[in-house]
């Protein structure tokens, strides 16, 4: 039983009721279970998405089911022509920021990470590691987040254990549409993203085409010519506020040191 479960099962067998989780970070009085029994948590006070059935961030979403990809592979090399990002020296690639350098691997640390370069159309591909026996709440589990020109998230946490509302996974569009399967590897393996990427199109303020994701999560296909909706947001419908095609790469701390390697991107 994880965390979550306990402290549910505990608050519903005494009739106690979760007024006062609203302030505190993450946590919110109408979080609750799925029907089904399955665990997942999530919530049902929250607007309904346009384009399907399911609320935002809703805990009767299937959730993907999971596969096993096998053991995690050595670093991947980068091409000659991509923009390497991180390749185990320094930040300098990098905006000022309070994240730090350790054993030729990034750690997560307050604030985002915002990539110096900008990027529309691209290839990208990063390495990520959630700690091992992290003690934090459910809501920071491994979480992190790859920004894709600043405003559209692929999620990063751990579902390898966490139950999270699908559309909140590891490899999730966040809020938007969760994976076609889940292939997390456990707290204290490497796993990577490879992502291709294509921006949004605007005529002036007019959104002509949305962007689209196509993903691996460690090898295995997750997301397909995918629409994004819009920019990210929590408990809210994406939509598009920015009539922008370019913008940096973004790695969203939230306050767990998650880990990175092997950072690089193919403009297209």
């Amino acid at each position: 039983m994880n965390t979550v479960q306990l402290f549910f099962r505990r608050a519903f067998s005494t009739g106690c009721l979760l007024a006062g989780l609203a302030a505190t970070p993450g946590w919110s009085a109408e979080l609750v279970f799925a029907r089904d029994g399955s665990g997942v948590y999530g919530y049902k006070d929250t607007p309904k998405l346009p384009w399907c059935e399911w609320r935002v961030h809703d805990p009767d979403r299937p959730a993907p089911p999971r596969v096993d990809p096998g053991p995690a592979q050595p670093p991947a090399p980068a091409p000659s022509d991509a923009v390497v990002l991180f390749a185990g020296g320094d930040l300098s690639a990098w905006r000022t920021n309070q994240w730090r350098v350790e054993n030729g691997e990034i750690v997560a640390g307050p604030g985002n990470l915002v990539s110096q370069a900008v990027f529309g159309d691209c290839q990208i591909h990063l390495e990520w590691l959630a700690p091992a026996g992290f003690d934090g709440p459910w809501y920071d589990r491994g979480n992190n987040g790859v920004l894709l020109m600043g405003l559209y998230e692929i999620q990063i946490f751990d579902s390898y254990h966490e139950k999270i509302y699908p559309d909140g996974q590891a490899a999730a569009i966040y809020g938007q549409t969760p994976p076609r399967v889940n292939v997390t590897r456990p707290p204290g393996q490497w796993q990577s993203y490879d992502i291709l990427f294509l921006a949004p199109r605007f005529e002036g303020s007019r959104l002509l085409a949305p962007a689209r994701v196509t993903m691996f999560h460690n090898g295995v296909l997750v997301h397909l010519h995918e629409p994004i909706h819009g920019e990210t947001g929590h408990r809210i419908v994406p939509e598009y506020k920015r009539a922008v095609s370019t913008g940096p790469l973004v790695l969203a701390g939230h306050g767990c040191p998650v880990r990175f390697r092997n950072i690089w991107v193919r403009p297209l």
